[in-house]
């Protein structure tokens, strides 16, 4: 039978706990927040650079439109978000880090910090390869698709939510070398398990592509090939990170 005194140590413990979560949101909040401000004023020129592989590639004339009253406003400013909460990761992710790293034990803290940098790194390298080599080659092919007598003009809300879209789907397809780690990790695969399984994975990472790119085969290459690189380098780490004992 628990002690009086043992039951209100265990509820000062949650208390503590609390106020130190709340205390870790409210720093990651503000961090966003004041990035946030500090990109409001500059929010129509990120949008013009997020629109750039587009609009090269438009006819001679097109451009984007607003079918909204208020998306003029609207859209830049949710960019604006977008991006402070890009820029804000590092903090957000540290002062998780911060919270749970008591927690662990020597090991789980050996293995956790570099999953936890490489993830963030892989994440702004997919988004990153989205941007600057998959997005320009995509609407290469949708312009040069566009039926005669059509014209090719995007909404700039929809344009956002598309390109906000494939960055999150590239950044979480880079998670590939975190996902085969972990996976090692908790013991659902081993090591031979994933020298085994290549061809699966180069089908997977096909099979992936072909659903989130856009409809063309250059995208899909551009996705499912550094996906299968990817894996082979998760295959590095786990054989690094996850030594056997004596090893």
């Amino acid at each position: 039978m628990a002690r009086p005194d043992d039951s209100g140590d265990a509820e000062q413990g949650l208390f503590s706990h609390l106020l130190e979560l709340r205390s870790r949101i409210v720093r990651a909040s503000v961090t966003v927040l004041l990035v946030l401000l500090a990109l409001v004023p500059m929010a129509n020129r990120l949008y013009t650079e997020l629109a750039a592989p587009l609009v090269a590639r438009l006819p001679q004339g097109a451009h984007l439109i607003a079918t909204e009253v208020a998306s003029p406003f609207v859209t830049p400013l949710k960019l604006a978000f977008y991006v402070a909460l890009f820029i804000s990761m590092p903090m957000i992710l540290y002062q998780l880090w911060a919270f749970v790293s008591p927690g662990l034990y020597r090991h789980e803290k050996r293995l956790a910090r570099p999953l936890l940098a490489a993830s963030l790194l892989l994440f702004y390298a997919g988004c990153a390869f989205a941007y600057f080599l998959v997005l320009p080659a995509a609407f290469r092919f949708l312009a040069a698709v566009t039926p005669e007598g059509v014209e090719m003009m995007t909404d700039i809300t929809h344009y956002l939510d598309f390109v906000m879209l494939m960055f999150f789907a590239f950044g979480l397809c880079f998670e590939v070398p975190v996902a085969v780690v972990i996976l090692a990790a908790v013991g659902v695969v081993n090591l031979q398990k994933l020298r085994s399984g290549r061809r699966y994975a180069i089908v997977g990472a096909f099979t992936i592509a072909a659903f989130i790119t856009p409809p063309d085969i250059t995208s899909m290459i551009m996705l499912a090939v550094p996906m299968c690189l990817l894996y082979e380098l998760g295959v590095l780490a786990v054989a690094w990170l996850l030594k056997p004992p004596g090893v």
